[in-house]
Protein backbone atom coordinates (compact mmCIF):
# COMPACT_ATOMS: atom_id res chain seq x y z
CA UNK A 1 0.00 0.00 0.00
CA UNK A 2 1.05 3.55 -0.69
CA UNK A 3 2.89 5.01 2.31
CA UNK A 4 0.85 8.22 2.17
CA UNK A 5 -2.49 6.41 2.18
CA UNK A 6 -1.17 4.43 5.14
CA UNK A 7 -0.53 7.73 6.95
CA UNK A 8 -4.10 8.86 6.12
CA UNK A 9 -5.40 5.58 7.58
CA UNK A 10 -3.33 6.16 10.73
CA UNK A 11 -4.95 9.59 11.01
CA UNK A 12 -8.42 8.02 10.60
CA UNK A 13 -7.69 5.50 13.35
CA UNK A 14 -6.45 8.29 15.62
CA UNK A 15 -9.72 10.13 15.08
CA UNK A 16 -11.67 7.01 16.04
CA UNK A 17 -9.54 6.55 19.18
CA UNK A 18 -10.35 10.14 20.15
CA UNK A 19 -14.09 9.42 19.88
CA UNK A 20 -14.47 11.01 16.46
CA UNK A 21 -15.22 9.92 12.92
CA UNK A 22 -12.54 7.73 11.28
CA UNK A 23 -11.56 9.79 8.25
CA UNK A 24 -7.96 10.86 7.69
CA UNK A 25 -6.06 12.89 5.13
CA UNK A 26 -2.53 13.93 4.23
CA UNK A 27 -1.26 16.56 1.82
CA UNK A 28 2.01 15.74 0.08
CA UNK A 29 4.35 18.15 -1.72
CA UNK A 30 7.33 16.75 -3.62
CA UNK A 31 7.31 13.52 -1.62
CA UNK A 32 7.00 15.20 1.78
CA UNK A 33 3.92 15.47 4.00
CA UNK A 34 3.16 19.15 4.58
CA UNK A 35 -0.20 18.64 6.29
CA UNK A 36 -1.99 15.78 7.95
CA UNK A 37 -5.23 15.58 9.83
CA UNK A 38 -8.37 13.71 10.69
CA UNK A 39 -12.03 14.46 11.18
CA UNK A 40 -12.17 16.40 14.48
CA UNK A 41 -15.71 17.73 14.38
CA UNK A 42 -16.67 15.84 17.53
CA UNK A 43 -13.43 16.44 19.40
CA UNK A 44 -13.34 20.19 18.64
CA UNK A 45 -17.08 20.86 18.44
CA UNK A 46 -16.35 22.07 14.90
CA UNK A 47 -18.67 22.33 11.95
CA UNK A 48 -15.85 22.25 9.36
CA UNK A 49 -13.00 20.03 10.56
CA UNK A 50 -13.39 17.11 8.21
CA UNK A 51 -10.20 15.12 7.61
CA UNK A 52 -9.22 17.08 4.51
CA UNK A 53 -9.98 20.43 6.13
CA UNK A 54 -7.88 19.48 9.18
CA UNK A 55 -4.99 18.53 6.88
CA UNK A 56 -5.29 21.91 5.10
CA UNK A 57 -5.39 23.68 8.45
CA UNK A 58 -2.26 21.84 9.59
CA UNK A 59 -0.48 22.55 6.28
CA UNK A 60 -1.12 26.22 6.94
CA UNK A 61 -0.64 29.11 4.59
CA UNK A 62 1.21 27.98 1.49
CA UNK A 63 1.80 29.77 -1.79
CA UNK A 64 -0.63 28.72 -4.52
CA UNK A 65 2.34 27.29 -6.40
CA UNK A 66 2.92 24.80 -3.57
CA UNK A 67 -0.69 23.63 -3.35
CA UNK A 68 -0.85 23.29 -7.16
CA UNK A 69 2.03 20.81 -6.88
CA UNK A 70 0.45 18.71 -4.10
CA UNK A 71 -1.36 15.40 -3.93
CA UNK A 72 -4.11 15.06 -1.33
CA UNK A 73 -4.75 11.60 0.12
CA UNK A 74 -8.01 10.95 1.92
CA UNK A 75 -9.51 7.77 3.30
CA UNK A 76 -13.02 8.69 2.09
CA UNK A 77 -14.45 10.38 -1.01
CA UNK A 78 -14.46 14.17 -0.38
CA UNK A 79 -17.74 15.88 0.50
CA UNK A 80 -18.80 19.13 -1.23
CA UNK A 81 -17.00 21.30 1.37
CA UNK A 82 -13.71 19.43 1.06
CA UNK A 83 -14.04 19.25 -2.72
CA UNK A 84 -14.42 23.03 -2.73
CA UNK A 85 -11.22 23.47 -0.71
CA UNK A 86 -9.35 21.10 -3.05
CA UNK A 87 -10.51 23.18 -6.04
CA UNK A 88 -9.93 26.53 -4.32
CA UNK A 89 -6.30 25.71 -3.53
CA UNK A 90 -5.63 24.09 -6.90
CA UNK A 91 -4.75 20.58 -5.78
CA UNK A 92 -4.23 18.64 -9.02
CA UNK A 93 -4.24 15.05 -7.73
CA UNK A 94 -6.45 13.31 -5.17
CA UNK A 95 -6.06 9.72 -4.02
CA UNK A 96 -9.17 8.34 -2.29
CA UNK A 97 -9.18 5.30 0.00
CA UNK A 98 -12.77 4.36 -0.80
CA UNK A 99 -16.09 5.64 -2.10
CA UNK A 100 -18.38 2.69 -1.32
CA UNK A 101 -19.69 3.98 2.01
CA UNK A 102 -19.94 7.58 0.77
CA UNK A 103 -19.67 9.04 -2.72
CA UNK A 104 -18.45 12.60 -2.65
CA UNK A 105 -18.03 15.10 -5.46
CA UNK A 106 -15.50 13.12 -7.49
CA UNK A 107 -17.21 14.01 -10.77
CA UNK A 108 -16.81 17.73 -10.01
CA UNK A 109 -13.13 17.23 -9.26
CA UNK A 110 -12.63 15.36 -12.52
CA UNK A 111 -14.63 17.96 -14.47
CA UNK A 112 -12.21 20.62 -13.19
CA UNK A 113 -9.12 18.69 -14.32
CA UNK A 114 -8.20 17.01 -11.04
CA UNK A 115 -6.70 13.53 -11.32
CA UNK A 116 -8.79 11.27 -9.06
CA UNK A 117 -7.70 7.75 -8.10
CA UNK A 118 -9.96 5.52 -5.98
CA UNK A 119 -8.27 2.57 -4.27
CA UNK A 120 -11.29 0.78 -2.69
CA UNK A 121 -8.97 -0.06 0.20
CA UNK A 122 -10.42 -2.75 2.47
CA UNK A 123 -9.20 -1.06 5.67
CA UNK A 124 -10.82 2.25 4.72
CA UNK A 125 -14.08 0.51 3.83
CA UNK A 126 -14.13 -1.51 7.06
CA UNK A 127 -13.40 1.54 9.24
CA UNK A 128 -16.38 3.39 7.79
CA UNK A 129 -18.76 0.41 7.70
CA UNK A 130 -18.07 -0.33 11.36
CA UNK A 131 -18.41 3.33 12.35
CA UNK A 132 -21.65 3.89 10.42
CA UNK A 133 -23.16 0.73 11.95
CA UNK A 134 -22.13 1.82 15.46
CA UNK A 135 -23.02 5.54 15.25
CA UNK A 136 -25.40 6.22 12.36
CA UNK A 137 -26.74 9.45 13.85
CA UNK A 138 -23.25 10.91 14.23
CA UNK A 139 -22.39 9.89 10.66
CA UNK A 140 -25.58 11.49 9.32
CA UNK A 141 -24.75 14.70 11.17
CA UNK A 142 -21.27 14.72 9.60
CA UNK A 143 -22.64 14.53 6.05
CA UNK A 144 -25.54 16.91 6.65
CA UNK A 145 -28.39 14.38 6.59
Amino acid sequence: MDEFMQLAIEEAKLGLQEGGIPIGSVIVHQGKVIGRGHNRRVQQGSVVLHGEMDAFENAGRQPASVYRDCTLYTTLSPCPMCTGAILLYGIKKVVIGENQTFMGDEDLLRSRGVSVTVLQDKTCIQLMQDFIAAKPELWNEDIGV
